[in-house]
C-alpha cells in the first residue's frame, strides 16, 4: 500500500478460457479481461461491486494466459453462505433481516436504474457486511456475464428470478417484503402482481422447489 500498510488480495489465473467478441470471434478474449471491464464500468456508475488491482494477459505458445487481482471483500460473506449459518443457528430479528434485504434491493435496484442486468444474480455473487452501527453494505461480484438492456423489466425478469430459485428458504413475508424494496412501492401494482407471479412460476417450474424444504421463519429463531 502506498502509506506502507497492507490489504489482502483475491487473485484469479486461467488458461484458454475465452469469450467470443465481435473482434475475436474464434479464440475470444480472455473472460478475465471481461469482467475487468465489467468492474470498471460498475464502479463508474457507482455500483458497489470489487476493488480491482491488477489485470495482465498475454500468450505462452499457443496458449493465453490471464490473472486478475482484486481487493478482498473484507467483513463480507455472501448470502448463500450467511443464510445456510442462519438455518442452522437461527436467523436474526425482523429489523435486521430487512437491513439486509433493503441493502440488497437497493444494490439491485441501482444497477437495473443504469441498464445492467446481471444474468447471474445468485446468493452466493450477492455479498453483505453487517456494521456495528446497524447499517448493510452490499456487493455483486462475478460480473462477466453482465449485459446492457434498454428496458428495466428484461433487466428484473432476470436477476429477479435468478434470485427467486435460489432463495427458497427466506419466508413468503420476506420474500415479498423484499420485492416491494426493489420496486420502491408500499403495495403491489397490478404491474408487480404481474412481475412476481411470472417469477415465482418460472422459479417453481425451472427448480421444482419442494415446499417442505427449510423455510427462515418464526421456528427458525426469526421474529
Amino acid at each position: 500500500m502506498p502509506d506502507g500498510g497492507s490489504s489482502a488480495i483475491f487473485l484469479k489465473r486461467q488458461e484458454n478460457h475465452g469469450t467470443p467478441s465481435l473482434t475475436h470471434p474464434v479464440r475470444g478474449i480472455p473472460t478475465f479481461l471481461r469482467e475487468f471491464k465489467r468492474i470498471i464500468n460498475y464502479r463508474s456508475k457507482g455500483i458497489p461491486t470489487l476493488e480491482p488491482v491488477y489485470f495482465a494477459s498475454r500468450m505462452i505458445g499457443k496458449d493465453q494466459r490471464a490473472i486478475l487481482i482484486t481487493e478482498e471483500l473484507t467483513g463480507f460473506i455472501s448470502m448463500e453462505d450467511r443464510v445456510q449459518a442462519w438455518l442452522k443457528e437461527g436467523a436474526p430479528n425482523r429489523q435486521m433481516r430487512r437491513n439486509i434485504l433493503k441493502a440488497v434491493a437497493t444494490l439491485l435496484q441501482d444497477m437495473h436504474a443504469h441498464g445492467i442486468r446481471h444474468s447471474c444474480f445468485f446468493p452466493k455473487h450477492v455479498f453483505v457486511r453487517l456494521n456495528e452501527d446497524g447499517t448493510v453494505d452490499a456487493r455483486v461480484i462475478d460480473l462477466e456475464k453482465s449485459r446492457w438492456r434498454p428496458l428495466k423489466t428484461l433487466c428484473a425478469m432476470r436477476d429477479l428470478y435468478s434470485l427467486s430459485r435460489f432463495s427458497s428458504c427466506w419466508s413468503a413475508s420476506d420474500r415479498l417484503w423484499f420485492f416491494k424494496q426493489y420496486l420502491d412501492i408500499p403495495r403491489l401494482t397490478p404491474y408487480a402482481k404481474w412481475l412476481w407471479r411470472s417469477i415465482e412460476k418460472r422459479s417453481i417450474e425451472k427448480n421444482r422447489i419442494n415446499p417442505t424444504s427449510p423455510v427462515l421463519s418464526e421456528k427458525s429463531g426469526a421474529e
